[in-house]
């Protein structure tokens, strides 16, 4: 499959692009304010999907920490929904899903305020950045997957303390592309070109990361998540060639839209009794043959916790 079908085939999170999506909930209908009382970590929520996402949860009254990379982009966000009537909480940590020790400091900083976290949004990522990450492993695989891995260990303790609590990993539909995790290779810069199969392999990663926490929370009120948003109209393309990204746009996604599945993943009473499955459109659907592997999402936890065993302290 070449890159231009690859990429017009599978979704991307987005993590990057500004958008009127607050302004949108302000000129509509009242939000119910379902949300009070319930507080949500959200990674990437600066922009795109993030950012709708944070704003709709806003509005329906639930507080929030914003982790990102950058305090400056994320103010914006910040401001916003500080004018809201009725303002919930809203804070900032800093966090880089590239570096191990940046994620623990995030964590810690989080752990130490000993709140009960109701949601758990895995939402950032990348994709077309080849590279490796600040501790060796390969760009997208090490921030897609080995960065928030960490982040979700270390908050687990404050996730189902004083009632249920949820956490949803962003995925893609790109997961299916996937044909094997070849672990030698994550510990190596990008093989290829358009980092768009490493992309792949880090999604897979994603799903099986949600499954295996279903499989290893079992009794304990706490439910897991994996999803694809869509294709959706961000700056996350903006590494890819840019023949590429500027075709595929053309045929992508509000980030209304795309905000829609994690949001019910998040927030619906629907889900509130599933664990462990895959989203599409707001629905259950069966993820690739890999996906169901248990024996692969057993592996991965071994290897994943055996990355990030010196930074869990």
């Amino acid at each position: 499959m070449g890159p231009f079908s690859w990429a017009m085939r599978w979704a991307m999170p987005p993590a990057t692009f500004f958008t009127d999506t607050f302004a949108n909930l302000l000129h509509s209908r009242r939000m119910n304010r379902d949300l009070e009382g319930r507080l949500f970590v959200i990674t990437g929520a600066n922009t795109g999907v993030g950012r709708a996402s944070a704003e709709n949860i806003a509005a329906r009254g639930g507080t929030l920490i914003l982790a990102g990379r950058s305090l400056q982009r994320t103010q914006p966000v910040i401001d916003a929904i500080r004018k809201l009537p009725d303002a919930p909480e809203v804070s900032f940590v800093s966090l880089d899903l590239g570096s191990l020790a940046n994620v623990r400091r995030a964590a810690d900083e989080i752990l130490k305020r000993d709140v009960h976290i109701d949601v758990l949004l895995n939402n950032a990522g990348l994709a077309g950045q080849p590279g490796v990450t600040e501790d060796g492993f390969e760009k997208t695989f090490g921030t897609n997957h080995v960065g928030p891995f960490l982040f979700t260990e270390k908050l687990l303790p404050l996730l189902g303390k004083d009632r249920a609590s949820r956490v949803v990993n962003v995925a893609s539909r790109a997961h299916y592309d996937a044909k094997a995790i070849e672990w030698d290779a994550l510990k190596k810069t990008t093989r290829t070109r358009t980092a768009l199969p490493e992309y792949a392999v880090s999604k897979l990663a994603n799903v099986l990361h949600a499954k295996e926490l279903a499989v290893r929370l079992e009794g304990k009120p706490i439910t897991t998540y994996a999803l694809h948003p869509g294709v959706v109209a961000t700056d996350f393309w903006r590494a890819l060639p840019r023949p590429i990204g500027a075709f595929v746009k053309l045929f992508m996604l509000s980030v209304e839209d795309g905000a829609k599945t994690q949001l019910h993943c998040a927030t619906s009473d629907a889900a509130r009794n599933e664990t462990g499955l895959y989203y599409d459109q707001s629905a259950v659907k069966k993820p690739s043959r890999l996906a169901l592997d248990e024996a692969l999402a057993t592996e991965l936890r071994y290897r994943s916790l055996m990355w990030v065993k010196p930074f869990l302290g």
